[in-house]
């Protein structure tokens, strides 16, 4: 079954491979204007909005001429802190037919997560809701360039100085030329990552990185839906590559403002969803007696376990299948949709369209069939690096290839399993929260000494993030409350990233080099709840 299963992928791929694509996202944009113009490409259905394929190609030539009457030039960074609302696909492909580079930012960050996303990136414009202007307001650092006057508000434009996004729009005309010529190759998003050494690291991707994840995604696919959907926040990619899937298929993208584990299972039956990123989660709600009759053909899985890929293929009658992607590489390895015999083996499947892989040792040399490894990934359209960072650009990439950070294996049939991390990082609901960032901030307590963040299992939430404090030599945590460390971190951390478990210890575990040894934290009680603070239960474990 799946020897047969892989060499149709594969032959699919082959096809595919040769078959001419959209050498920009502009130029797609025009396609789906062109052959289907009063298509919807996008329904906000908690909004009541859509937007057709003419919609978009108009409205983004409109803001495109605003925003160069207003001084936006090819390659300048862009903030884009916006909701799942219409603003932001028209406000990306205006980007794009600038040659401008977005930096897509969560509406959770806090003031300092918002202020190093802009400093880092040097970003000279941004178009932000309204909801957050107050706390763009209140920086004490943003680039100078980015001065009031290069601030774009959706809705009410209290910061003096700033446009409004509307009026920008009605401003425009309906017909653009970009000034300068844009290419594939052409950077539009600094898209940032968890860092393992600290903070976020801005990815340079350019435009046929996009083009490629959405070409690849449809290739992998058997079925091609014309009814999709997706939950998730634009910043945290699906939805920017969905849309181009929506495009090149001539379907709708039905989007959600934000994700809901409750709400999800009625969404796609209501809309008749035929494509979906499908998290474990729902699982937990009741099964329903028409859960095996919705429109779902296939869904994707991203770190899904063996179980839950069995359950939801039962109760929803859908093929779900693994895929294996990274912001630094887009897609890579998936499985193929008619291997019904590895549900639940937990591989991640084998290459995708433009993309190679290998395993290697600590010294780079590939290792055989069945020996553990890290796995590094080959092809086009991959980032360009980090932005700013060439040493961090330096240590992942040895040649073409992408150091992935994760350990991996490939049985003897070429499935790949990934096994583990080399990276210190937790995923906690689908977010990935480095460690590091986590560790730095409890570190400007001025009571603590060491601190050290390590993920423990969750049935819910795939891993909850947990920290160990060492506190000033005769502190306690009389000294500095769990309450103290919780307020300081909600306000410097994304709620996503704020701990919820809290491990008092006089010293932590090191290593012969002085580094702090985490396997060692993990030893410490057989459960790595047991001795801590739990803040979702309010409780001392």
């Amino acid at each position: 079954m799946s020897e047969a299963a892989v060499r149709a992928m594969q032959a699919r791929l082959r096809a595919w491979e040769g078959t001419p694509f959209f050498p920009t996202i502009p130029a797609l944009v025009a396609y789906g204007a062109a052959t289907a113009p009063d298509l919807a490409v996008c329904d906000f259905i908690e909004d009541d909005e859509r937007v057709t394929r003419a919609d978009l190609e108009t409205q983004s030539s409109r803001l495109a001429n605003a925003l160069v009457a207003i001084g936006l030039r090819k390659g300048a960074v862009v903030g884009l802190m916006l909701p799942n609302r219409r603003e932001y696909p028209v406000t990306w492909v205006a980007l794009a037919k600038v040659g401008a580079i977005a930096v897509p930012i969560n509406p959770r960050y806090t003031e300092r997560e918002l202020a190093y996303a802009l400093t880092d990136s040097g970003a000279s414009f941004l178009v932000i809701d309204e909801e957050h202007v107050p706390m763009f307001a209140g920086l004490s650092d943003r680039p100078a360039a980015l001065t009031n006057e290069h601030v774009v508000v959706r809705g009410a434009p209290s910061l003096p100085g700033s446009r409004t996004w509307s009026r920008l729009l009605e401003g425009g005309a309906a017909a653009f030329t970009s000034p300068e010529p844009v290419s594939g190759q052409d950077l539009i998003n600094v898209q940032y990552t968890s860092g393992t050494t600290g903070f976020p690291k801005g990815c340079l991707l350019p435009q046929e990185y996009w083009l490629l994840m959405a070409r690849a995604t449809i290739a992998w696919m058997e079925h091609h839906p014309k009814r999709m959907f997706a939950q998730n926040p634009f910043h945290y990619m699906n939805c920017q590559f969905m849309l181009l899937m929506a495009l090149t298929l001539g379907a709708t993208l039905h989007i959600a403002r934000r994700p809901s584990a409750t709400r999800f299972l009625p969404w796609i039956k209501q809309h008749g969803i035929e494509w979906c990123v499908f998290p474990e989660i729902v699982l937990k709600q009741p099964e329903m007696p028409d859960d095996r009759s919705t429109q779902l053909k296939e869904v994707l899985l991203a770190a899904a376990s063996a179980n839950g890929q069995r359950e939801i293929e039962r109760r929803f009658n859908v093929y779900a299948r693994e895929l294996f992607g990274m912001t630094e590489i887009g897609p890579g390895l998936a499985m193929p949709m008619g291997c019904t015999d590895m549900t639940g083996k937990g591989s991640v499947g084998i290459e995708m369209l433009h993309r190679r892989a290998t395993i290697r040792d600590a010294e780079g040399n590939p290792v055989k069939d069945g020996e553990r490894g890290e796995l590094w990934m080959a092809g086009p359209g991959m980032m360009r690096g980090y932005y700013n960072k060439p040493e961090a650009t330096a240590d992942v990439f040895r040649g073409e290839w992408f150091r992935t950070g994760d350990l991996a294996t490939r049985d003897e049939r070429g499935f790949y399993y990934i096994v583990g991390r080399t990276k210190d990082m937790i995923r906690r609901s689908g977010e990935n929260i480095a460690a590091r960032e986590v560790e730095v901030v409890a570190l400007m307590l001025p009571e603590v000494v060491d601190a050290a963040v390590i993920p423990v299992p969750d049935a819910d939430r795939g891993e909850e993030v947990k920290i160990y404090l060492a506190l000033q030599p005769g502190m306690t945590v009389k000294d500095l409350p769990v309450e103290r460390v919780q307020a300081h971190c909600r306000a410097n951390l994304a709620s996503f990233k704020v701990p919820r478990y809290y491990h008092y210890i006089p010293e932590m575990p090191r290593t012969a080099s002085n580094k702090i040894e985490k396997g060692g934290l993990k030893t410490l009680t057989p459960d790595l709840r047991t001795g801590a603070y739990d803040a979702v239960d309010g409780v001392w474990r």
